[in-house]
């Protein structure tokens, strides 16, 4: 079984080693217990939405940006179970479509409205 939670903390785990910071440093910025962020990031606790945007904050990640890593992991994750399932058959690649980028300038970010386009852009506020 796939657990959401596991994934979330191995990413946020490899948020914070990239950037070469401590669990005490994250934690302490956070303003979460430090054994509390050890057990998100080792899958034991669920982490609740204000706990993540205070992580993310720390780490200067956008939760965007985390939960499409954490996407990605749960895709490949996927497969991976499918395909142990069914050895049989070729296992497909995800791919994820480059996105166009679009800069929009002057506009207050919480004013910016995204709606889906027939191609997929990212929307970088500046």
């Amino acid at each position: 079984m796939i657990l959401l939670r596991r994934l979330l903390g191995d990413v946020l785990r490899r948020q914070r080693q990239r950037q070469g910071r401590t669990l005490r440093e994250v934690s302490s910025s956070a303003r979460v217990s430090l054994g509390y962020l050890s057990e998100v990031e080792r899958g034991q606790k669920e982490a609740s939405s204000e706990l993540l945007s205070a992580i993310c904050d720390a780490l200067d990640v956008r939760m965007s940006e985390l939960m499409r890593e954490v996407s990605d992991e749960l895709a490949l994750a996927e497969l991976a179970q499918s395909a142990a399932a069914t050895p049989s058959e070729p296992v497909p690649t995800p791919v994820r479509p480059m996105l166009g980028s679009v800069s929009v300038t002057g506009v207050p970010p919480e004013r910016v409205t995204i709606k889906a386009p027939a191609e997929a852009v990212d929307v970088v506020a500046a």
